[in-house]
């Protein structure tokens, strides 16, 4: 079963929380000054199991069952990170009765810069993470400046009076986590571009849509295996396009090694990518991540794809692993006046495919009345459903559900907003 952000917090407080306890007289614990002292070490391990998490370890990867719930538990820990930190800043985490030393001796006056300096870093880290207004390009850059931050909230914890040593259990605990962190930051920052690179490929084939375009890549020299459903981070050795961005991968793995997506312009690199992709550019693609597979053994599927949330389902009909298209439904949401691809092509990929399509564009009730009618032909509990869209509509999709019966661990679905 895949770890959720929420059990990742409470498994690093619980952790945290046991092995200072550990260190301190037990008369002491029901202290402020043992909270700060809990909720400081939280602060730390949770920055340090964030480094990780960012790492894109696919060892990370599987524990979470799939990238989209990294990044979002990534979140998660660095948001209640700043939380704990900022009561242990406010709170004196030290006592008389506890044998304080510092495990680094530094002086006075920088032990107080440092411990300064940790929780403002801290504070710029999330709310730099946090901050969407900030330009993607540019907030990436910042966002890089988080790994070596770190140290400066390690230095805190070695600098600071504490009764944590380094040969007790919290000290191994923290040193073993900020040790992983850190090198986890380490390969992200330099390694990562050499390691996790799948391939160079070049652009093959561009056809634009309204607000769309849809690129084809073939492989220059190696290809890499992947499962339909997945994604990859595409980096265009073009100036201003190198910025790795992740995106759907629309179509199955074949012999060609080629691979497609459908991109919306939405935000000012995907813009720009729509108005500067050109055939012949090369790339390099970072792949495969995700977990958005179908559902094996599913007796009604209903698959539901918004916009270019539309692409691991064309991805889906070309894989024959699962077959049995004939017991799918896919719901296609889309805007009249920017659909990409078209109802038609749609319509001309579900009738090789076999899967029957529901056209639904805005306005239109045809989703709520697929769901209806499914639930009144067959055992609601029996219906799979596989979302990819906006937010504001998977809310109306689970609504639905609970409305007409369909348990709510019947859906699957990725987050793919990975700020």
């Amino acid at each position: 079963m895949a770890i959720k952000a929420w059990q990742a917090i409470v498994g690093i407080v619980l952790i945290t929380s046991i092995t200072v306890l550990m260190q301190i007289p037990s008369e002491t614990w029901a202290t402020s000054a043992t909270a700060s002292l809990i909720l400081g070490a939280s602060a730390l391990a949770c920055m340090a199991s964030s480094c990780i998490l960012a790492s894109r370890w696919h060892g990370v990867e599987s524990l979470f069952g799939g990238l989209d719930r990294v990044y979002e538990a990534h979140k998660w820990i660095g948001i209640w990170a700043l939380i704990f930190a900022v009561y242990h800043f406010v709170f004196k985490a030290e006592l008389d009765t506890w044998e304080l030393a510092p495990i680094l001796e530094l002086p006075k006056y920088w032990t107080r810069v440092v411990r300064q300096l940790s929780f403002v870093v801290l504070g710029l880290i999330i709310l730099l993470a946090l901050n969407r207004k900030i330009p993607y390009g540019n907030w990436r850059w910042l966002h890089k400046f988080s790994g070596p931050l770190f140290l400066i909230v390690i230095l805190h914890w070695l600098s600071i009076k504490s009764p944590i040593t380094l040969t007790s259990p919290s000290g191994i605990w923290l040193a073993v986590l900020c040790t992983v962190g850190v090198i986890a930051a380490l390969y992200k920052m330099l390694l990562y571009p050499f390691v996790a690179k799948a391939g160079e490929y070049k652009l093959a084939a561009i056809s634009h849509g309204k607000a769309a375009i849809h690129l084809e890549f073939e492989p220059v020299s190696k290809k890499f295996p992947f499962k339909a459903g997945q994604f990859a981070f595409i980096s265009l050795k073009e100036s201003g396009l190198r910025e790795p961005h992740p995106f759907t991968i629309a179509n199955a793995h074949s012999d060609t090694g080629n691979i497609h997506f459908v991109i919306r312009a939405l935000g000012d690199y995907t813009k720009k990518l729509n108005e500067q992709a050109k055939v012949g550019m090369l790339a390099d693609i970072y792949a495969p991540y995700g977990r958005f597979k179908r559902i094996a053994g599913a007796k009604h599927e209903i698959w539901i794809g918004a916009g270019v949330g539309i692409s691991p389902f064309i991805a889906w009909q070309q894989d024959k692993t699962i077959g049995h298209f004939e017991r799918t439904t896919l719901v296609y949401c889309f805007d009249p006046s920017r659909a990409f691809p078209s109802v038609e092509r749609m319509q001309e990929i579900t009738d090789q495919s076999g899967v029957q399509l529901v056209a639904n564009p805005s306005g239109s009730d045809a989703m709520t009345n697929t769901i209806r009618q499914a639930a009144s032909e067959v055992d609601p509990k029996s219906i799979q459903i596989s979302f990819c869209g906006p937010k504001g509509l998977l809310k109306r999709v689970q609504e639905l559900m609970k409305e007409n019966g369909i348990p709510a661990k019947n859906i699957h679905y990725e987050f793919f907003d990975f700020r």
